[in-house]
């Protein structure tokens, strides 16, 4: 292990990240898996930005911000699949000191950024179906971008919450992460310096965005269940509810995880089923987003249609 002498007396220059498994073949094949699935992740997103900014017919808010949340899924899946690649075809998974605040920060940010996007998405359909006559006026490109504003700036916030608490952690002994990725939990536990304030603070801003977002979608989806059932038309209910099938199977997917890893109690779930689950919402749902939203969403995939039959005929 390497030592330097610093202002936070860390003794630690790198860490070794223990991966999802050592056993050969089945990293070959978990090296296969997870580069398809961020090859899909980072095409289907980025073809989903570009739907978004060339068909006319998609460019109101609901798209608005979902072009932001495949572009933090991209930042997401990137923040920790690319150096997860890498450490299934090398010996001795290492990440440098400055290289784990890096990935930790960029996960938090990201992942901090999706959380808010959902919500505002979430309060798009809000207004869209409940204040229909309204909604121009409520989501204006003003509102848009100030709901976008808090998103990125709560994101940062949120990771720079994680990356101070970081360095100010000593680390002198075993440096060895037992996971695919610089999480900050593993991290403590690491440790040799006081960690009663550096373990609270991030765990305090995390948990209360993860608070006041599951609030505003929860109440948001409370109000458009009311105003659907007071629907006459059962036509109208389908339409109205449909608009709302592809967020809410993300908010479900996203969400669930995140309640799975930071929620329940630890003593409820191994290491190992961390990890698969940490793989599932850091690397698998980065992927799911662009196809739930292409497969359920009908203005999405008459959009791409037209702009396929624009290439096909020119």
């Amino acid at each position: 292990m390497d030592s330097l002498a610093d202002a936070n007396h860390t003794a630690v220059t790198e860490f070794i990240l223990l991966g999802l498994t050592e056993e050969p073949t089945l990293q070959i094949i978990l090296f296969m898996v997870i580069l398809c699935i961020y090859l899909v992740t980072v095409s289907g997103n980025l073809s989903t930005i570009i739907l978004i900014r060339i068909a006319s017919q998609l460019h109101h808010p609901m798209y608005f911000f979902l072009s932001h949340l495949a572009l933090a899924d991209i930042g997401y899946s990137s923040s920790v699949t690319p150096n997860m690649l890498v450490n299934f075809l090398v010996e001795r998974n290492t990440i440098s000191y400055l290289g784990c605040a890096i990935q930790l920060g960029s996960a938090v940010f990201f992942g901090t950024v999706e959380c808010f996007l959902l919500a505002a998405m979430a309060y798009d359909r809000f207004v869209a179906i409940c204040s229909p006559l309204l909604y121009s006026t409520k989501m204006s490109m003003q509102v848009c971008v100030q709901l976008f504003c808090v998103a990125y700036v709560g994101g940062f916030l949120n990771a720079s919450s994680f990356t101070i608490s970081f360095f100010s952690l000593s680390f002198c002994g075993p440096n060895q992460v037992n996971h695919f990725f610089c999480d900050f939990a593993p991290l403590v536990k690491l440790s040799c310096s006081d960690v009663s304030i550096p373990a609270v603070v991030p765990s305090f801003s995390a948990g209360s965005i993860i608070v006041v977002t599951v609030f505003v979608i929860a109440v948001s989806y409370i109000y458009i269940l009311i105003t659907i059932l007071k629907m006459r038309s059962t036509e109208g209910r389908y339409k109205a509810f449909s608009t709302c099938t592809s967020h809410l199977t993300a908010v479900t997917l996203f969400y669930g995880t995140i309640t799975f890893i930071y929620v329940m109690p630890k003593s409820s779930y191994s290491t190992d089923q961390n990890k698969i689950v940490s793989v599932f919402y850091m690397v698998v749902i980065p992927m799911l987003n662009p196809l739930i939203y292409s497969l359920r969403n009908n203005e999405i995939k008459g959009a791409l249609k037209r702009q396929l039959g624009r290439k096909r005929f020119s």
